[in-house]
């Protein structure tokens, strides 16, 4: 069954093809890139990508081009409605949620490139959609969603023929964190927690790799090695509240969908006795309304430059 599918998509993303007339390779083209699950050799400019990893599309857009296909993360309506994107990335059909991919839209859209970075693709995904469009996976070296930004922004460009491009895009982008930490020298080496709560009774740390996490460890902030250790090599760990006082810290950032799980955490008795707390050096930051809390989440060269204008003077507010 499965067998007969495949061919059903392969067909459909063939109809409408035009027959391959040998043209002169465009300047850098073919590239070769190297990625988590194998070699990909793209023969000529991409002009229709798919990104199937959840942050991909903003290093695609940054370099002004506007995918055919996305996925769907945050459920946001209308979809690209953040600042950093909105009228950007045009009108992108949704090809999906986190790691589950619709593979006939993917093949209707006809892409002649499919991203997937920021992402837990696995090799009979790859397999499958390779058979479409080529396809580049995550960056060699690192566990699934823990590829540095840079790392996979570098992946997208030299896929797209554009790595002059990206290196200056990013070069900018290291030279805010760099203006952010001479400002305030006092914050190397201090401590800081990202966390969220999406139900009652439990809440969740992000490790050192997360790209919330990142975020503050280039402004100059180090994770605590004890809850280090305890999330391991995982992006996120659940706690529950009776172990509220793993957030000791010298910064704990909330990021919180809704301000009624604010109100319960400052009522938890073991929340109030945390000197973080105590001390006033808690941030509460809400994903949306302002979005500061996806521009981290994201944490992409496009998200950075409204992160840093939005969370940076709500860290500076705390003495």
């Amino acid at each position: 069954m499965r067998a007969l599918m495949l061919v059903a998509v392969l067909a459909l993303a063939a109809c409408g093809t035009v027959t391959d007339v040998p043209t002169k390779a465009a300047a850098g083209f073919p590239v070769t890139v190297e990625h988590k699950l194998g070699t990909t050799e793209i023969k000529a400019p991409p002009k229709r990508i798919v990104t199937l990893g959840l942050s991909d599309h903003d290093a695609v857009v940054a370099l002004g081009i506007q995918p055919v296909g996305v996925i769907d993360w945050f459920k946001e309506r209308p979809w690209g409605k953040w600042p950093w994107l909105k009228d950007k990335i045009g009108t992108p059909e949704i090809v999906g949620e986190r790691d589950e991919y619709n593979v006939e839209k993917i093949a209707s859209l006809k892409p002649d490139l499919i991203l997937a970075h920021y992402s837990g693709i696995k090799k009979e995904q790859y397999d499958t959609l390779s058979q479409i469009a080529p396809v580049v996976a995550q960056v060699k070296g690192f566990e699934d969603y823990g590829a540095p930004m840079a790392e996979m922004a570098r992946l997208t460009a030299k896929a797209l023929g554009k790595s002059a491009e990206m290196d200056k895009i990013i070069d900018e982008m290291n030279g805010r964190f760099k203006a952010v930490r001479d400002k305030h020298p006092e914050w190397a080496g201090k401590t800081a927690i990202v966390a969220d709560s999406f139900q009652a009774g439990n809440f969740a740390v992000f490790a050192s790799h997360d790209p919330k996490t990142k975020f503050l460890q280039d402004l100059g902030f180090k994770m605590p090695e004890a809850i280090q250790k305890e999330i391991g090599k995982t992006d996120v760990v659940d706690f529950s509240y009776e172990r509220l006082d793993v957030l000791e810290a010298d910064r704990l950032v909330w990021l919180l969908s809704s301000p009624l799980v604010v109100e319960q955490l400052k009522n938890e008795a073991l929340y109030k006795r945390l000197n973080v707390v105590k001390e006033n050096r808690a941030l509460y930051v809400p994903y949306e309304d302002p979005p500061v809390g996806a521009s981290i989440s994201f944490n992409t060269v496009l998200s950075i430059p409204y992160a840093l204008d939005h969370l940076v003077p709500q860290l500076e507010a705390i003495k």
